[in-house]
């Protein structure tokens, strides 16, 4: 706990300094809003799809994949959605279960479908996929994964906004997100 203290205290003094120390890490740092670990956790979620849905095994692993998605969470995942969070705050500022519910609704009727719309492209473009490939391999997914993503994260964000304060809410949605990061990670490397 003492630890955690000191972390906030330091991320509140000196943002950007801490958010560079933790970019390995993060990602997800904009101005005070910090998640540790996106990247990791992107990384794990990988992980999790190599070995227990794909069943892989540790010989056919595949690192580079792993580091790919690691990446994507420090450069392109912790980014997005922390500055995502950021304006969505100051669209709709209030806590309320209205607010809540507005919140939600903003999130997974406009940014939800960007951001997968965005995601799916640059793993097959970090792939190797042609441009022609890539639309194929857009067309053939994102369906699937936008309709998987309204099972889960409606209900998630529904209450993150309404009981989580800002500055942790990228800590609970990368709690839940290795799932779907796993998830993810199958359908952005499956042929």
């Amino acid at each position: 706990m003492a630890l955690w203290r000191a972390y906030q205290r330091a991320l509140s003094a000196h943002p950007w300094k801490v958010q560079v120390l933790t970019a390995v890490h993060s990602g997800r740092c904009p101005d005070n809003i910090c998640l540790p670990h996106t990247g990791s956790l992107m990384g794990l979620g990988d992980v999790i799809s190599q070995q227990l849905v794909e069943r892989r095994g540790l010989k056919e692993h595949q690192i580079g994949r792993t580091l790919t998605m690691a990446s994507l969470g420090c450069g392109f995942v912790g980014p997005v959605v922390g500055g995502w969070y950021r304006v969505l705050d100051r669209l709709i500022p209030g806590t309320t279960k209205v607010d809540a519910l507005k919140k939600m609704m903003l999130d997974q009727g406009a940014f939800a479908p960007c951001f997968l719309g965005c995601f799916l492209p640059l793993v097959g473009t970090l792939n190797g996929l042609s441009a022609r490939d890539n639309w194929a391999k857009l067309q053939q997914d994102y369906p699937d994964a936008l309709l998987t993503n309204y099972y889960l994260w409606p209900a998630v964000q529904l209450a993150n906004f309404y009981l989580v304060p800002l500055h942790y809410r990228l800590a609970i949605v990368q709690c839940v997100a290795v799932i779907w990061n796993s998830y993810l990670s199958w359908k952005a490397h499956r042929l």
